[in-house]
């Protein structure tokens, strides 16, 4: 069974710094392309809000408003990808979620963890 376990989100002010954690299991982490997506409240979209990635030979991709501010990383050894999110703003307040893009014969399967709330007060 595929988990994905995420941690680290709480409550910051804004220019706060937080670090979230998501450890995988049940899939061979090493070879599947991790990153994580953010929904915003009221935004019914999962996945309109990708916010970074980081694919299995190292990788990376931000989205242009957290460029700069956040820096994706794996560790293959701990089955854990992180999010490191610096100078938070009041609009990267949203439920975090850890995707994995697992590849099968056919192509890939992709899983969400279940969530971590980022709240950034003003």
């Amino acid at each position: 069974e595929v988990q994905l376990v995420e941690s680290g989100g709480g409550s910051v002010q804004a220019g706060g710094s937080l670090k979230l954690s998501c450890t995988g299991s049940g899939f061979a982490f090493d070879d599947s392309d991790m990153g994580w997506y953010r929904q915003a409240p009221g935004n019914e979209c999962e996945e309109c809000d990708l916010v970074s990635t980081i694919s299995s030979d190292g990788s990376t991709y931000y989205a242009d408003s957290v460029k700069g501010r956040f820096t994706i990383s794996r560790d293959n050894a701990k089955n854990t990808v992180y999010l490191q999110m610096n100078r938070l703003k009041p609009e990267d307040t949203a439920v975090y979620y850890c995707a994995a893009d697992v590849p099968i014969q056919a192509g890939s399967d992709n899983y969400k963890g279940q969530g971590t709330q980022v709240t950034v007060s003003s």
